[in-house]
């Protein structure tokens, strides 16, 4: 195992308004820290006072249901991977009251080796009523807000097909980012087997591995870093691989998901597990040919049905509801 020098830092901007975040941070396609945007939010002073009264303050909204968390051994250091043989995940599941995990997670918090605790992605307009309109969002029109309660945990570097807000709630949380383009570098593991929905690096940031994953050193000349404190936030764009440390015995996130893509629009995951089916084990010369075609109709930068009028134009048309339905409709006929 081998240690990387320091990586770079993630570009920061503030303050940062509605129009500067659409006009300019957006179109940049590159991560931003955004100091201080939700520094007036009463969650976030709150959790100033300490774990006792943010955990106080999210139950005084009521939760309506049960939620799932998940549990580590202390052994693992707080890192949700797989486990050793990797045949299967290093956590197991429980379902409970929101409080009965914020009353175990206090326990811990003075605890120099504790087990490793993590509610995840639940939903706070359905756990939390009233969260959302005492906390808003001033990015965002719209976007359903998701909470992540954890204590000193690693989530290993993963992508969301998502563009991503995470606003630093309670503690702090180090992000490592890492572009689209180093995806080889990476060393993805199993897409069957997965801690975080999509395929996550194997490497550890904190240790790699140089001899089993040397393309890491490339992919790690890419990265950049940041810190979040209480209040601060995120942007992170489409795809980009992000690995997560959460630095403090109590600590809270609050993240936003969002797609620009038509709403009726299909899974690109999905196409991409259905292409490794049809093209991943042909012969060269028709992996060739389905390469050109993928390229002449899918990412081509010319429109592949220009030379047709407008009614005979199909599913290569300009994208509406209906034309998704077609597509679909399709689908449905010739899948078996």
């Amino acid at each position: 195992m081998t240690a990387l020098p320091p990586p770079k830092p993630i570009p920061e901007a503030a303050p940062v308004d509605f129009a500067r975040f659409h006009e300019h941070i957006r179109p940049a396609r590159q991560p931003v820290v955004m100091r201080g945007l939700a520094a007036d939010w009463p969650g976030v002073a709150a959790a100033r006072e300490g774990g006792h009264a943010i955990a106080e303050y999210l139950l005084g909204f009521g939760p309506t249901r049960n939620v799932s968390g998940i549990m580590l051994p202390a052994e693992a250091e707080g890192r949700f991977f797989y486990n050793a043989e990797l045949t299967g995940l290093n956590f197991t599941t429980h379902e409970g009251r929101l409080s009965a995990f914020f009353g175990e997670l206090l326990k811990l918090a003075d605890d120099p080796h504790p087990k490793g605790m993590a509610v995840q992605s639940e939903k706070i307009p359905e756990l939390l009523p009233g969260f959302v309109e005492a906390n808003q969002m001033p990015l965002l029109n719209g976007v359903v807000p998701r909470i992540w309660i954890g204590n000193r945990i690693r989530v290993a570097p993963h992508y969301d097909l998502m563009e991503n807000i995470g606003v630093c709630l309670a503690g702090r949380r180090r992000f490592t980012v890492f572009p689209p383009e180093q995806l080889a570098n990476m060393y993805p593991g199993p897409f069957e087997l997965t801690p975080a929905g999509t395929p996550v690096s194997m490497v550890d940031p904190l240790a790699p591995d140089l001899e089993r994953y040397p393309r890491y050193t490339e992919a790690w000349s890419h990265a950049m870093q940041a810190t979040l404190e209480p209040g601060d936030a995120l942007y992170l764009p489409y795809a980009w691989w992000h690995g997560v440390d959460a630095l403090e015995p109590v600590s809270i996130l609050v993240n936003y998901w969002w797609n620009g893509a038509p709403e009726a629009n299909g899974s690109g995951y999905d196409a991409l597990l259905h292409a490794m089916l049809a093209y991943r084990h042909l012969p060269e010369d028709q992996r060739a040919v389905w390469r050109r075609m993928f390229e002449h109709y899918i990412f081509g930068e010319t429109d592949p049905a220009a030379h047709l009028p407008p009614h005979a134009k199909g599913i290569m048309g300009a994208p509406s509801p209906r034309l998704f339905g077609q597509m679909r409709e399709m689908l449905r006929r010739i899948v078996r």
